[in-house]
């Protein structure tokens, strides 16, 4: 199956800045967003994820590198077709209604006006703005915008969905509804790209993130393996005294209760030696999770080591790692 989005040691200077050397905003900047999957792109102000956006879509041009979209560069309009876009500063005219926009998008898609009609009502519906679908945007709230910007970006059925700051104004019930019209999407095989600074959300929606900064890839991973806190574990149950001291080859328990115990083993083997020996002492186990910390934790960490050059975290094959202070990113 064609991936639907791949960057390669992808690049971008502008020119100008102090002393005419030129800014640069991207620095080898190599992805992959697979099939199906809700790929969240994070970083501060200043990171590159604009950038990174813009030249995905051929809005800008890379200084050097390569994207692709579905396996075609993104100057060809067919690997466009396929892509819907949200953009975070939309400039929707002002006197054009809900409704307007939307069909409007939908024949700059090459759509005929009776398919547009019955997806559009759909969609103005799922987003919760067929109520207002005849009032001109200008009268609309950020978050009623926001709204019928999905219903914008969605009308042709694209594959892959790019969203720059999808929630951003829009209120917790409605931030709820995007957030499951991504879900849905998923589900029907469809692929999302989010630029977002909701940390909480990313983490509630998104497989896959990549962090920037600085115009360079700080780590991309699987959301669950950046949060886990390696091997400490939460155990839920029913535990005796006995159970506060087991070998220590096997872990070391962090905190203690007669219902929860919180434990570092020795090593990835170990945790099935620690359940097997707390049964032993009559313990009775219902659930065991990998203690992890938030999303944002993570981020600020790995921006903040940048920053400092005590180095980063890196995907190595389904974990994670640290890179030394000073090693190329």
């Amino acid at each position: 199956m064609t991936i639907p989005l791949r960057t390669t040691s992808l690049s971008k200077t502008y020119h100008g800045g102090i002393g005419g050397k030129g800014v640069q905003a991207l620095k080898n900047v190599s992805l992959e967003v697979h099939s199906g999957e809700i790929f969240g792109l994070l970083g501060p102000n200043g990171a590159g994820k604009t950038t990174l956006v813009k030249s995905i879509l051929n809005i800008i041009q890379q200084t050097s590198g390569s994207c692709e979209l579905f396996g075609l560069p993104p100057s060809n309009p067919k690997a466009r077709q396929k892509v819907g876009y949200l953009q975070e500063n939309h400039r929707f005219r002002r006197n054009m209604t809900g409704r307007g926009l939307v069909t409007l998008s939908g024949r700059l898609s090459g759509m005929k006006d009776p398919e547009i009609r019955e997806r559009g009502e759909m969609l103005l519906e799922k987003v919760g703005m067929l109520e207002w679908a005849d009032v001109k945007i200008g009268k609309y709230s950020k978050g009623m915008a926001q709204r019928v910007g999905m219903a914008q970006a969605l009308i042709h059925n694209p594959d892959l969905l790019i969203l720059d700051e999808p929630t951003d104004g829009v209120d917790p019930v409605g931030r709820a509804e995007i957030a499951k019209i991504i879900r849905d999407l998923k589900a029907e095989g469809k692929t999302a790209l989010i630029n977002s600074h909701a940390l909480a959300e990313v983490e509630n929606i998104c497989d896959r993130v990549a962090i920037l900064n600085q115009g360079s890839v700080l780590t991309i991973g699987n959301v669950s393996d950046l949060t886990a806190i390696g091997l400490e574990y939460s155990i839920s149950g029913s535990f005796a005294e006995t159970c506060a001291q087991p070998p220590a080859e096997i872990a070391t328990i962090i905190s203690f209760s007669s219902k929860e115990i919180v434990a570092r083993v020795a090593n990835d083997d170990a945790i099935d030696s620690l359940t097997d020996w707390l049964r032993g002492q009559g313990a009775s186990i219902r659930s065991l999770t990998q203690s992890s910390r938030s999303l944002e934790t993570v981020f600020l960490e790995l921006v903040e080591n940048a920053r400092t050059g005590v180095g980063g975290i890196r995907p190595s094959a389904d974990k994670t790692q640290v890179l030394p202070a000073g090693e190329e990113r």
